[in-house]
């Protein structure tokens, strides 16, 4: 098979430099078995080369890298068009070619010293250099490509251009930084908090406005974001509510708070007809409520009286308020979906299972959303201040499930259940319940004896 011709492989060339990051490297893990004279050889060969030199421009840009996201048009965070990253790598390469170059052979030094298990060498300077010079082009050059940068940025938002540039500044004291960012956020003490303000203060050397852009920087480099609270708390060490609003880094508190209220509404807008799928991601909301309330009260002192602590308590609430609701509808629908019938007026009536008529799939389908959403929140019950009323619907659910599984194999033993299959089909519904409720093994409990009862072989005739 012949390969591509000049003008279709400048085609591909041309898609593969303008798709994202993740593409290529995906790309580049799907030819990778790719051999021979083939036409997919030829595309390798530009995939693999394309991958190389991202990884190149993104060590060069690593204290940037983060902040290039979609447009650029965010408003709540410090983010630039990623098409400008793009733009500033190729007027470098026209504007620095030794510099890349030399840039290139540092880095494949670094690749070297690693699979031969030796310590890599400090490529921090000549990558600063380069930053230096971007920073430098993006406020003077006439570079198409730069001038391009510029309009992409200042279209995304007012100033953007220079925003980046003033990022880039601060680029070799961030770089720095992130190489002991798991340390600051993972071993909080004297020694991580004394490297953080230190960091901090650099940054605020190069110019005196840096601060905030410094805590975006980082903040790029942890998932999720918002942990750039513990280095706020420790460069401040945990300041006051107070002191921290009325400082220039009262936005980030801020933009989590903002976020819990609107994650709040998406948890209250859980859709029962939604499945397990809904019920894991609305618990997986809850979670992340929980564990950013936990981070705003550790890192910042409140006062639950007023302001952010009183904000934050109202959430608290919300929270344990729209959680408690939807555990209440989850054992309702459950008690629906498993039916009972009574008879007789007196206080003591007779109940027994209702066998008459199949299982409800738009029910059981809106408990099994329900429940999944109860078991997922087992983890964090405790901290989102819903632990009493998801352990009381768990036991009332357990002892209800119980009950029934014992009234319908009781039906079929003394041969009161009108359709064997109709009551194996309610117990496989109890067991999915109990596996939710409890777990597995109790689940899988309840199936094996439905099988026993309901599945089991009548008795040979002897006279056949």
């Amino acid at each position: 098979m012949v390969a591509l011709s000049d003008r279709k492989i400048e085609i591909v060339r041309t898609l593969v430099e303008s798709a994202p990051d993740k593409i290529v490297g995906g790309l580049q893990r799907a030819l990778a078995e790719t051999s021979g004279d083939t036409v997919l050889t030829s595309v390798r060969l530009l995939v693999e080369a394309e991958a190389r030199d991202r990884m190149l421009r993104n060590g060069v840009f690593l204290p940037v890298t983060p902040l290039f996201v979609g447009d650029g048009s965010d408003k709540n965070s410090l983010v630039f068009p990623a098409r400008a990253l793009a733009c500033i790598w190729r007027g470098l390469k026209v504007l620095a070619p030794e510099e890349i170059a030399a840039a290139g052979d540092a880095a494949d030094a670094v690749v070297k010293a690693i699979s031969i298990d030796r310590r890599p060498p400090d490529t921090s300077e000549i990558f600063d250099g380069l930053v230096e010079l971007t920073a430098h082009a993006l406020r003077t050059s006439d570079l198409r490509d730069f001038r391009a940068a510029v309009e992409l940025c200042d279209r995304a938002r007012p100033g953007g251009a220079e925003a980046l540039a003033a990022c880039l500044d601060i680029s070799p004291v961030v770089r720095r930084a992130v190489a002991r960012l798991p340390d600051w956020v993972t071993h909080t003490n004297d020694d991580t908090s004394a490297a953080a303000r230190l960091a901090y203060k650099d940054s605020v050397a190069v110019a005196e406005d840096a601060g905030p852009r410094f805590f975006e920087m980082l903040a790029g480099h942890l998932t999720p974001p918002w942990m750039v609270l513990r280095v706020i708390s420790a460069v401040m060490d945990k300041p006051t509510e107070r002191y921290l609003a009325d400082s220039e880094l009262g936005g980030f508190p801020e933009r989590v708070m903002s976020n819990i209220d609107e994650t709040l509404k998406a948890i209250g807008h859980l859709d029962a007809d939604g499945g397990p799928k809904a019920g894991r991601a609305a618990a997986g909301l809850v979670t992340l409520v929980t564990e950013q309330i936990f981070e705003l009260e550790v890192s910042i002192e409140l006062n639950r009286e007023t302001g952010w602590g009183q904000r934050i308590l109202g959430q608290k609430q919300s929270l344990a308020a729209v959680v408690e609701a939807r555990l209440r509808d989850a054992e309702k629908l459950a008690t629906a979906a498993l039916p009972m019938q009574s008879s007789g007026f007196s206080r003591m009536r007779k109940t027994w299972p209702k066998l008459d008529t199949p299982p409800d799939p738009k029910v059981i389908g809106r408990a099994t959303t329900l429940l999944t959403f109860a078991h997922e929140l087992r983890h964090c019950a405790n901290h989102g201040g819903f632990s009493a009323t998801h352990a009381k619907v768990g036991e009332q659910l357990g002892g209800m499930i119980d009950h029934y599984v014992e009234e319908v194999l009781d039906h079929v033993r003394t041969g009161d259940a009108p359709d064997l299959a109709l009551a194996h089909s309610y117990l496989k519904v109890a067991a999915n319940f109990d596996g939710l409720v409890r777990d597995e093994k109790a689940a899988e409990l309840i199936r094996r004896r439905a099988a026993a009862v309901c599945l089991a072989e009548p008795p040979a005739d002897d006279d056949a």
